[in-house]
This record gives C-alpha cells, structure tokens and sequence, in this order.
C-alpha cells in the first residue's frame, strides 16, 4: 500500500477559498510568496527576478507585506504589478489553467501513479481548508484522510477553538496541520509553545489525533529560528508523549545539509530522535528547481537519514500537485521507489506507506 502523506485538494483561488473575504485569502498568497522556492518572472519579456517587492526588507510578517495588486492568474501563475511592471511567480504547474484542484484531479492523479491513498493538508494559501477537506474525505473516505486548519497565531481565541472543535466534532477531521509561517498574520506576537495556547493544544492531545507540523523558520528566517523552533517543538514532544507529530517537508536541507549530508546540532538531533516525531521526505518540491530527476542528492539524504534515525520514521510525501511544476506525480514518487537502491523491500514499504498508516490510524 502506498500512501502520499502531502497532497491537496483545494476551490478556485479566484474566490475566498472558506476565508470570510477574498482579500484574506489574498494575504495568505501574498506572504507565502515571499520566499518561493518556484521562479519569479517579469511579463513583458520572462525576465528572471526575485520576489522581494512583495515585502519590505526585514518584515517578514504580514505588516510588511507590500501594496502591489497582488492576484490569482491562469496558468499556474500568481500576478503582482510594481510601478506599472506586471510580474509573475510560477507557483502551480503551467498546464494548470484555473487555479483548482478537485478531489477528481488528485484522485486521477493517483491513479495513474499507482497511490492507494493520500493526506489531505491544509495551510492558509490554499484556504481556510476544514469544509472543503471534510468534503473530500466524506466523498471518498478510502482514498482520503483530511487535516483541519487553524489559525496558528491565536490559538487562544474562542473563536479558533470553536472551530478547532467542528472540525473534529462536526466534520470529522482526525488531524491537524499547523504551519508557523501561518504565525505571520499576527507578525509572529507569540511562540506557537506559548502558555496561552495551552487550553488547544490539551485538546489536541487528548483527542489523540496526529499533528502535521511544517516549521518554516520564523520570525528571521535563518539558521538561529530554525534551531529555536526545534527547541519549542521538542518541550511539544516531551510535553504530549502520547500525540504524536510529523515534521512536514523535513529537516531543511539548507540549514543542516549544507556539504550534502546531514549536520544536526545536539538539541536538533535530540528532538529529532523522540519516539513520537516521524520526518517527511520530499524533495522534489523543494529542490526540484536546483537539482535534476532522479535527484540523487536527494538519494543521498534520505540514505543519510535512514542511517542516523532508521526507516521507521520516514514518511514519503509528494506535494502535489504543486510538484509538477519541477516533475511528474510519478516521479516524484519513483525517485525513492525504484531508484533508491539502498532501501530493502521493507523499508520502502515503510517509508511509503506503513509508517503514515500507523501515524494516521489507518488500514495498511
């Protein structure tokens, strides 16, 4: 059985997405624009560029996000305008004329890749994403496990815990995703291990539902952030032994990998070791734009890992269909499938399906 641990369906980016407005919705684009791993083009000649226009020097969150007509395009393109200039990040695959994805599509896609069933994430640039995951996981509950969204950054509001409740209650959501670049919206005011924050976080652990936790490195964005938030997410492990979490998209490879091999600082590689963390592997999303399929750099990390941790805490995700900008679903698939050699039979299975199984509670 093989299971994609990071997948998503999402509406049309043309609207709200479940936000109460458009320009919400627009926010949320807008800041997880500001440090795409995907290209940034002018369009009166596809002229590279960067996307620093999009916020101001320094002020990474949404207080510093920048006035430029930020808009959803066709073509998999996001469109900003500067003085008159009109620009473009190619976010989504080009051949993705309408910014959407139904749960048809992802469920084609997986089809044709031979994936026998996918999670479902969330995240605030693809929208406040709880009724439309519930829908899909209602409309193929074999095919689909679904993670509710929060908002991260005020997790001690009664309006966010109300939610968090439907979202189990109601719409039968059985985990959660939590992104700290999320935190931006409330310009990062508190640590997502904040006191106040306590009353969520018990309900989280006594529901017993898997946390899938993506850890941009917030509030600077360097290699300080990234070991601090490590350290938060550690008092998590060892305060909530029995919840257990997923370290979405990984260890970053730019802060620990830098010569191509896995350096982790004592309280990284501490945290990393806990019974009740598992990492997810997917390269292609991230470094598909650098490094060539069938990514032997990537190869290499995951070996690496193997080695340091074991099997049994990798899990395979893809992105999709995000990934297709850089690769095909399949490939983003085959890459450990067929050509990580140094994997046995067993630890494919594990790290392709199994150990999310296991994670999720569902049948392998």
């Amino acid at each position: 059985m093989i299971v994609d641990c990071h997948a998503h369906v999402f509406q049309d980016w043309q609207g709200p997405c479940g936000h109460a407005t458009r320009a919400l919705h627009l926010k949320y684009l807008q800041k997880n624009m500001t440090r795409p791993a995907a290209k940034v083009f002018r369009a009166r000649d596809g002229e590279r560029v960067d996307a620093g226009a999009l916020s101001r020097p320094g002020a990474n969150g949404w207080s510093g996000l920048t006035d430029v007509d930020f808009r959803v395009g066709a073509n998999g393109q996001l469109d900003f305008t500067i003085d008159g200039e009109d620009f473009y990040v190619q976010y989504m695959p080009v051949g993705m004329q309408q910014m959407v994805a139904p749960p048809e599509l992802m469920l084609a896609q997986m089809a044709y890749a031979g994936v026998d069933r996918c999670v479902l994430q969330a995240g605030g640039a693809y929208g406040a994403m709880n009724d439309y995951n519930a829908f899909a996981q209602h409309q193929y509950p074999d095919k689909f496990f679904a993670l509710m969204n929060v908002d991260e950054g005020a997790l001690d509001r009664p309006e966010v815990l109300r939610e968090t409740e439907r979202a189990f209650h109601v719409l039968g959501l059985r985990g959660l995703y939590y992104g700290l670049d999320g935190m931006a919206r409330h310009d990062f005011g508190k640590p997502f291990t904040d006191p106040s924050f306590a009353a969520f976080w018990e309900r989280i652990a006594a529901w017993k539902i898997p946390v899938f936790i993506e850890m941009a490195a917030i509030p600077n964005y360097d290699e300080a952030s990234a070991i601090a938030n490590v350290a938060r997410l550690d008092a998590l492990l060892t305060r909530y032994k029995d919840v257990r979490f997923l370290l979405v998209m990984g260890p970053p490879v730019g802060f620990f990998a830098k010569q191509g091999k896995w350096e982790f600082p004592d309280a990284v590689a501490r945290a990393y070791r806990r019974d009740n963390l598992w990492l997810e592997i997917m390269y292609p999303i991230s470094w598909g734009g650098v490094w060539d399929y069938p990514y032997p750099e990537a190869q290499a990390l995951i070996r690496d890992l193997r080695d340091k941790l074991g099997a049994e805490k990798l899990v395979w995700g893809s992105d999709m269909p995000n990934v297709e900008r850089f690769c095909t679903y399949t490939q983003s698939l085959d890459y450990v499938r067929r050509y990580c050699e140094f994997l046995t039979p067993r630890e494919k299975d594990r790290i392709l399906g199994d150990n999310v199984a296991e994670l999720c509670g569902v049948a392998a």
